[in-house]
């Protein structure tokens, strides 16, 4: 049983069956709120609503709703000309057909509500519109009025209940003109290859594991902040986060750090005959490398004509001194020898 007050009742109209039901909320915001306040002392910000008429403060109980013609004139329209209103849906979700769920464009989606059965007289055709709803494999498509406009629905079975997703008009989704790139863009079939890596890499994920890292970070500057603390400092961005210069390179470095994440092998295999703009000059006809190429090879029995010639030049000067050197040794020989002969 759920404990959520019902913020709408009525009936799910299905063909000559009506079936009571309660409408309540099917998601809650966890979002930290903040209130507004004067910086220099702190005080709250408070909105008060003022009859421009008579100058003064009204309360809740006072006001109700107006619609503004083209010329200013304001037409006051009260719940029981709403509530009056000659159109089916006023108290009643009338479905109008059933379609299968790929025929949903999820960017028609809008707030989703559990429909709660309205007692017990309601419990047997609750069930048999689930039991119906399973077996089609279909969604029911419904038209409803909520908070004074008409609205489409689709009505889903979850566990044991029946969902409602409020849908958007067709004409209240907007077309994407204008939105992908202008530019005539070529991708190539590495880099598809890399970038289906990296979708295997990434693999699934578990939705509850994903939680709201910012809200927590925020109640901890908080929680800090209460205590008389200082709040952590963020950490520093990390290098080499602007512009992508290199796609592949990229597409290669994301895989790598997703398996490293996984602990999985880092090794990146390299896809044959890549070519950077560093390894792969730029296509000028054959001429600028020939010219190079025969500069080099002109230039390069100068060099070793010039160094042959340095090297002869030097042994023929160590032969020469090498010969005068030889004759002293020689001579300094001969006049040792006697002396140690008399010794």
């Amino acid at each position: 049983m759920l404990l959520v007050r019902s913020i709408w009742n009525g009936a799910i109209s299905f063909g000559l069956v009506s079936i009571p039901i309660k409408l309540v909320n099917a998601t809650e915001n966890h979002s930290i709120s903040f209130r507004q306040i004067h910086t220099e002392d702190g005080g709250r910000i408070r909105y008060r609503k003022f009859c421009e008429l008579e100058d003064r403060e009204v309360s809740s109980q006072e006001i109700g709703k107006g619609y503004e013609d083209s010329d200013g004139t304001i037409i006051p329209i009260t719940d029981e000309d709403l509530a009056g209103l000659p159109i089916p849906t006023a108290k009643t979700i009338e479905i109008v057909a059933f379609v299968p769920e790929n025929r949903i464009d999820p960017l028609q989606m809008d707030a989703a509500y559990y429909l709660q059965a309205g007692g017990a007289p309601a419990a047997k055709p609750y069930t048999l519109l689930r039991e119906a709803l399973k077996r089609s494999k279909k969604v029911a498509i419904t038209k409803y009025a909520l908070r004074g406009r008409e609205r489409l629905g689709m009505l889903r079975v979850v566990g044991d209940a029946i969902a409602m997703h409020g849908l958007l008009w067709p004409d209240e989704v907007r077309a994407p003109e204008g939105v992908a790139p202008d530019a005539d863009v070529t991708v190539r079939d590495k880099e598809l290859d890399l970038a289906d890596a990296l979708m295997d890499t990434l693999g699934e994920v578990d939705l509850e594991d994903l939680h709201d890292e910012y809200r927590e970070a925020v109640e901890e500057v908080v929680a800090a902040k209460a205590a008389g603390e200082t709040p952590k400092e963020a950490p520093a961005p990390e290098a080499g986060g602007g512009k992508v210069l290199d796609l592949m390179a990229a597409l290669e470095n994301s895989v790598r750090a997703a398996r490293e994440s996984r602990g999985e092998g880092a090794e990146v295999k390299q896809l044959p005959e890549r070519r950077t703009s560093r390894s792969s000059p730029k296509d000028t006809g054959g001429k600028k490398s020939t010219s190079t190429a025969k500069k080099k090879t002109a230039s390069s029995p100068r060099k070793s004509t010039s160094k042959t010639s340095k090297t002869s030049k030097t042994s023929q000067s160590e032969k020469k001194a090498t010969a005068k050197k030889t004759p002293a040794k020689k001579s300094a020989a001969k006049k040792t020898a006697p002396r140690k002969r008399s010794a």
